[in-house]
């Protein structure tokens, strides 16, 4: 049951306008076509936006992955005068709803010149208190013996980290990874609002565009069309870090 939208999708994506709208609808496309498809990838610049979608979600993703790992690493192992109350009130900040945080925002980048650019729409989400928080209760876990004992060794910090800490937080990383990329691509009311040019949207935003252009309908399989492709790189990301995921997932329950 939890499927069926999924499997809704999937078929009316490939319906006639007719086969669409009929009642009692069909569990299979009789007459499969891919004219959908094809419309919805030339009636908007849609493999531009794909484009825009991985450039943003994935430099998001990466900037998220690797400050939270440096900031939980920090809260988790060092000692420093005022650390607990610094490390709450980052937590703090996940409990603001993201409309409060949309005017300031939105004239802070402004004023930066950075409106209508890849770095305008990415700079809010470079960093993360969720993964800060997840970060640091999974560091926490490491053996402090394990990184004196690197110490000793001559083992900077950087090199203490990436060498010694990453290794034993795959299941964090991924599990991070995978929330962020799929949060960033999802993400429509701030590029909507730091975005002015088509050119530089994202794929939620050309789907909206798509919705308005095909209004009729005889055009509504082309927005669910455009839903599905749209809807495929976050599936993928899913499905090949699975086994991860739900380790890292199960492994978050059990924290202390």
């Amino acid at each position: 049951m939890p499927l069926l939208p999924l499997y809704w999708l999937v078929i009316s994506a490939f319906k006639t306008p007719a086969e669409f709208v009929q009642i009692p609808p069909t569990a299979f496309p009789a007459e499969p076509t891919l004219e959908p498809l094809r419309t919805a990838m030339t009636e908007v610049p849609f493999f531009r936006s794909l484009l825009n979608s991985f450039i943003i979600a994935g430099g998001c993703t990466v900037s998220v992955v690797v400050t939270s790992i440096f900031a939980g690493y920090v809260f988790a192992k060092h000692q420093f005068r005022g650390r607990d109350l610094l490390f709450w009130g980052i937590v703090a900040t996940m409990f603001l709803p993201p409309v409060v945080t949309l005017v300031p925002l939105y004239y802070l980048v402004s004023n930066l010149g950075l409106a209508d650019t890849y770095l305008g729409v990415m700079l809010p989400w470079l960093a993360n208190a969720f993964g800060i928080f997840l970060m640091r209760q999974f560091i926490m876990d490491v053996p402090d013996d394990l990184l004196e004992a690197a110490r000793m060794d001559g083992a900077g910090e950087f090199r203490l980290v990436w060498q010694f800490v990453v290794p034993l937080l795959k299941p964090a990383v991924v599990t991070l990874a995978v929330f962020m990329f799929v949060y960033a691509w999802n993400n429509f009311l701030w590029p909507l609002s730091i975005l002015r040019s088509e050119a530089m949207y994202p794929v939620v935003l050309t789907l909206n565009r798509l919705m308005s252009y095909t209004m009729s309908f005889e055009f509504q399989n082309v927005v669910i069309a455009g839903a599905l492709v749209a809807s495929l790189p976050t599936l993928l990301v899913f499905l090949v870090a699975q086994r991860v995921f739900v380790q890292g997932i199960a492994s978050t329950g059990v924290k202390g």
